[in-house]
């Protein structure tokens, strides 16, 4: 059973704090990345008050949060950083549209992260909020999608050690979208099965397939088309919050983001097409029947108009009263039906 989905009141002031999803985590995690190009300080803390040591940091501070549904203790961590209120509730909302906002001292990024279980495409948000000094990402599970990301601010002297909040906010995004890349594979794979099912006529379950796999690039295109203009205006607008040398980062990003678009469209094209593809088949496959019951009903033609003569109860009818009348009959359709068919034959048309 699903856990309860919980929906914002209609008439709720802007700002209002509601948790707007499903309830994928027991408790809250979080854990701090406090880090420069020669330190890295990871810690995992029970309490907001744990984060206070980090508000007067120098360093940039990554604070990873994971679980959205105690509001009372986000809240907590919210006021400590002085979130504005409607960034509150949009974390808190798991239906946003993936999105990028500027609050001027704060931006906002919503994305979605995509990923294939068992043949089925789930999502799952994913809030970035970055300011001077500090980067907060809000998921709702405990995936590990950040890994990667985890295991390059481990290692000294790099790129992302000496970066700010704003390069560290560029490569949370940037694994979000290289994830898409991996969803786009397997749905390609799952369109290229399809097609060979077709081809070889194995096909009866072919339509759920190809209106499942529908379904997903719908979903799939829905989740990373807002992100196009998005990731433009953040990069032309003139943030204080993000450097020249960061916006050329973004715009790999943005390039990505047109990339997976593209294949998504190719992607739905060649659905619609093995859905007229498969409404062929189906169409050759009730011509074949028909040809198959039309040339038998031909052939029982002439058989039947011979029967029906001779089944005529007329008194005088010479041919009944022959000796061999019965077997010439059997004879006569016999050997139309042999004429039939080799002519049928020869017309291609058995």
């Amino acid at each position: 059973m699903k856990n309860k989905f919980f929906r914002k009141e209609i008439g709720s002031a802007p700002g209002t704090l509601t948790h707007i999803g499903e309830k994928k985590l027991e408790d809250i995690i979080i854990e701090i990345h406090d880090y420069s190009n020669t330190h890295l300080d990871i810690k995992k803390i029970t309490t907001i008050d744990e984060c206070k040591p980090y508000v007067d940091t120098a360093n940039p501070t990554w604070v990873q949060v994971k679980g959205l549904h105690d509001i009372g203790y986000l809240k907590q961590l919210w006021d400590e950083f002085d979130f504005h209120p409607l960034i509150q509730e949009d974390i808190l909302n798991t239906t946003q549209r993936s999105k990028i906002e500027d609050y001027g001292e704060q931006i906002f990024i919503v994305l979605k992260m995509l990923y294939m279980e068992d043949g089925v495409l789930q999502q799952e948000q994913v809030s970035i909020v970055f300011t001077e000094k500090f980067i907060f990402s809000f998921q709702e599970s405990e995936r590990k999608i950040f890994l990667p990301i985890k295991e390059r601010l481990a290692v000294e002297n790099t790129r992302m050690r000496k970066g700010g909040p704003d390069y560290m906010s560029y490569a949370l995004m940037d694994i979000i979208i290289d994830y898409y890349f991996a969803v786009l594979e397997e749905l390609n794979e799952n369109i290229e099965i399809i097609e060979e099912e077709l081809w070889s006529g194995e096909d009866r379950n072919a339509l759920s397939s190809i209106h499942k796999i529908r379904r997903q690039l719908l979903q799939f295109r829905k989740s990373i088309w807002p992100l196009r203009d998005s990731i433009n205006s953040l990069t032309r607008d003139d943030s204080p919050l993000v450097k020249d040398e960061t916006k050329l980062f973004l715009r790999d990003v943005s390039d990505h983001t047109l990339q997976i678009v593209d294949s998504l469209d190719n992607n739905r094209e060649m659905v619609s097409s093995l859905h007229d593809m498969y409404q062929t088949n189906i169409s050759n496959r009730m011509n074949e029947v028909m040809k198959v019951l039309t040339i038998i009903a031909t052939i029982f033609i002439p058989l039947t108009f011979i029967a029906g003569i001779y089944g005529m109860n007329f008194e005088y009818m010479p041919e009944l009263g022959w000796q061999y009348s019965y077997p010439i009959a059997w004879g006569v359709m016999i050997l139309v039906t042999i004429g039939m068919v080799i002519y049928f034959k020869r017309k291609d048309w058995m």
